[in-house]
């Protein structure tokens, strides 16, 4: 039997390891791609390197949680494909990161926006829905707004509070309220809410809108999640319904979103702001729109017991508020009750 001598490095010469990139690194040398491709320059400013890591920091943790959610679901209701980064539509999710962090969007500030992986039966991998939170949309309405009030005040209104509206007439140059919270600790019951654009140097585009509490309520989404607004939730057991138990809920913080909501959504988009980041915007909204139809009608089909709620576009939980097991819900939007478009706290 003859054997080969394995030959020794030459002088000068080193034994390189060859190391795969991490995912970070891939996601980010994905980002810088496509970032390139779209400004003409592949150099990212710090702020957008720092950007680009809070959505891989952000998006890594859901996949982690979504991924340990579904395999604790039963083999029937199941999906086949695991929730991890080898799956998910990196072309989709690079020119999405580039549009939102270039607008900017931060996953890691509260209320900015979130992240939800939804299956893309088409391509067989999970896209990445990005929901607006209400401070999200704060900041796309000042970023392309017509004319942006220098002052957006959002109040709930209780019935032990004194609340007067002084609406522009002949003798009322422009809108205004008087309003006195006489006893915050005991402020009653809500009547309703209101806000108000002020204009410092234009007063007389200033903007009072007030909301009765049946308005507010009526926008919130038929499948509104009861650990946000209250209510009665199905109780189940070895996937039986056998009751029903009250929840409290966060009922004024999801008022005071409303209103918050529909006083920005009430900011006039300014068609020579439009760029596109925007329109992109525009788009993985509508992507996620139709997503959440597909789901739906998937997760209804031939089932006559269903043990959780389908994802609805209207129904995702806030990013600051937790969900029973202490974890964000997995769905598709969240209580969107402005009257606006666009999904998201």
């Amino acid at each position: 039997m003859s054997t080969e001598k394995q030959q020794a490095p030459q002088p000068g010469e080193q034994a390189i390891a060859k190391t795969e990139p991490t995912q970070s690194e891939r996601f980010m040398t994905k980002v810088i791609s496509e970032f390139g491709s779209s400004v003409g320059e592949v150099a990212l400013t710090n702020f957008q390197k720092r950007l680009a890591q809070n959505y891989f920091i952000a998006l890594d943790a859901v996949l982690k949680t979504a991924e340990e959610k579904r395999l604790k679901k039963s083999d029937q209701y199941r999906d086949p494909v695991p929730m991890t980064w080898a799956n998910v539509n990196m072309d989709k999710l690079s020119r999405d990161v580039v549009a939102y962090a270039r607008i900017g969007f931060d996953p890691a500030q509260p209320n900015h926006i979130s992240l939800i992986p939804f299956k893309n039966n088409n391509t067989g991998k999970y896209d990445i829905g990005f929901i607006e939170g209400y401070r999200g949309l704060e900041l796309k309405s000042v970023k392309y707004g017509l004319e942006v009030p220098d002052h957006v005040t959002v109040e709930l209104v209780y019935s032990n509070d004194y609340f007067a509206p002084i609406k522009k007439d002949a003798n009322h140059p422009h809108e205004s309220y008087e309003f006195e919270i006489k006893n915050p600790f005991d402020r009653g019951t809500i009547l309703g809410g209101f806000y108000f654009h002020s204009f410092i140097k234009t007063p007389q585009k200033n903007k009072l809108v007030m909301m009765t509490l049946k308005e507010i309520e009526k926008r919130k989404p038929e499948k509104a999640s009861v650990e946000f607004w209250g209510g009665e939730k199905d109780v189940w057991e070895n996937k039986k319904k056998v009751g029903k138990e009250t929840v409290e809920g966060w009922h004024e913080k999801m008022c005071w979103k409303t209103v918050y909501r529909a006083a920005h959504n009430d900011i006039t988009i300014d068609s020579q702001k439009i760029d596109d980041d925007y329109l992109r915007l525009k788009q993985i909204e509508s992507d996620l729109s139709d997503a959440e139809v597909s789901e739906e009608i998937r997760a209804n089909a031939n089932r006559d017991v269903i043990d959780v709620t389908p994802p609805h576009l209207d129904d995702v939980p806030n990013d600051d508020q937790p969900s029973g097991d202490g974890q964000p819900e997995m769905t598709f939007g969240d209580e969107d009750t402005s009257g606006g478009t666009g999904p998201g706290f």
